[in-house]
């Protein structure tokens, strides 16, 4: 393993407890997904949206499989990079997927630092299609960059803090919301949107971004303790602990609003969900808890990123430039991630940033299940039969997710198909001019 810990910037190992990485995924988790998500689920699939948050965790459980075989074979700091890096080397499928995983962690920054903006104006009575919106976001994403320029120590105490305000926040809502109901027994029968096949598996793709926070925890590998069992343990507690805390919120949510309240709500529908309930106070208990909640994912998640670039740089298997910038690669990395987030921040909407990520997100992860599948399947002991149930299941839900979209919005499909084909072309050309040493420890080439 030599050849890696030269490579890496400086990380420190054992600095992360199990509770503490369990924090760092559940904190980036349930940041994005469930404040932005229930109502777009809503929307998708009707009434049936808490199911989707349950289907979406099946799919997700068996997605955390290859990641667990990977992290607890090899915990590495680069997390999907180098588990891509393991299975095709020095080849453009690496770099694409591994680009697609970045792209689609920055879209969830900027899907945060929205979902931020809009329930901020809930608590001053303004549109969520206000200006201001992104306005807020943007100004998010700069102090959550200035926090991670200050350093590793202080993100650790930020997340793990704002992860247990959020965490415990979350379960009082749930609890609160599902108690106070005027009817506990969620209403299936009012279906506005009929739902379809296709539209419960749209809302389920979505789902799937409410819990792909998980991968943050692989990221972290060369720093938990013991992290050849507490990788995976921490992946399956996450997911385990979301499941609840998401079913609980969907109950909460639907005995509170109609469908259509949710949907018209959807950018910000706990908030509303907790107005009825609970009045003004519940409103801003509610949206000073999203704005905690996201603000420490986007903390979280900037840094987790901008390491993921690092890495990949550093692998030479995407093109850098220090645009004159002083200090090491990751800080470098951390401007670009910053102000690519900044743009998707204020330029597209709620919908569409999230539509881009599980697009993105979904493609990278059956590139890495086929990884494992076909190169990987005896170093890491997996099996072969999970590992195809999880790229079929991911092939699924992107089918019904693609279909939905083309019928509602396919310029975002258009934008998606956009950006992978000059990712792809960029990629080529750098990597034909600039050819990677091979590598010792690497024994298959040309996926």
């Amino acid at each position: 393993m030599t050849e890696q810990d030269d490579r890496t910037p400086r990380y420190a190992e054992n600095s992360l407890t199990l509770p503490g990485a369990v924090m760092l995924g559940t904190g980036v988790m349930i940041g994005a997904g469930i404040f932005a998500l229930t109502g777009q689920m809503a929307e998708m699939t009707g009434t049936l949206f808490p199911l989707a948050f349950l289907s979406a965790a099946v799919i997700v459980a068996f997605s955390a499989y290859s990641y667990v075989k990977m992290s607890n074979t090899y915990p590495s700091a680069g997390g999907i990079g180098m588990y891509l890096h393991k299975a095709y080397g020095n080849t453009l499928p690496t770099a694409f997927h591994a680009l697609l995983m970045y792209f689609s962690m920055v879209i969830a920054q900027s899907f945060l630092a929205r979902t931020f903006g809009s329930y901020t104006l809930q608590l001053f009575d303004v549109s969520d299609q206000s200006r201001l919106v992104p306005v807020l976001g943007v100004g998010l994403l700069l102090v959550a960059f200035l926090i991670n320029l200050s350093g590793n120590r202080l993100i650790e105490g930020t997340a793990s803090l704002i992860g247990i305000v959020k965490i415990v926040g979350i379960i009082i809502f749930g609890l609160v919301g599902v108690a106070i109901a005027d009817s506990i027994a969620v209403d299936f029968t009012r279906s506005e949107p009929e739902p379809t096949i296709t539209g419960f598996l749209g809302a389920t793709a979505l789902g799937i971004l409410a819990f792909k926070g998980f991968t943050t925890i692989t990221n972290s590998g060369s720093e938990v303790n013991d992290p050849h069992r507490n990788v995976g343990r921490a992946i399956i507690i996450s997911i385990a602990l979301c499941v609840v805390i998401y079913t609980l919120v969907g109950f909460a949510v639907a005995s509170n609003l109609s469908l259509g309240e949710i949907i018209e709500t959807r950018n910000y529908s706990l908030a509303a969900a907790s107005r009825p309930a609970l009045g003004d106070y519940g409103l801003w208990f509610t949206v000073i808890l999203a704005m905690t909640a996201t603000a420490g994912g986007i903390i979280a998640s900037i840094f987790a990123v901008s390491r993921m670039l690092a890495m990949l740089t550093q692998m030479k298997l995407v093109p850098h430039s220090h645009f004159g910038m002083p200090g090491d690669i990751q800080k470098h990395t951390l401007v670009y991630t910053v102000v690519l987030g900044l743009i998707l921040t204020a330029f597209f909407d709620l919908t569409r940033i999230a539509a881009l990520g599980i697009i993105f997100y979904l493609i990278m992860d059956i590139a890495i299940h086929w990884g494992v599948l076909r190169y990987l399947k005896q170093e890491v002991g997996a099996n072969g039969a999970i590992l195809v149930t999880a790229i079929l299941l991911d092939l699924l839900v992107l089918g019904g997710f693609i279909w939905v979209k083309l019928v509602t919005d396919p310029v975002v499909i258009g934008v998606a198909a956009l950006a992978m084909a000059v990712i792809l072309f960029v990629e080529s050309v750098f990597l034909a001019n600039n050819p990677a040493t091979p590598d010792d420890d690497h024994h298959h080439h040309g996926a």
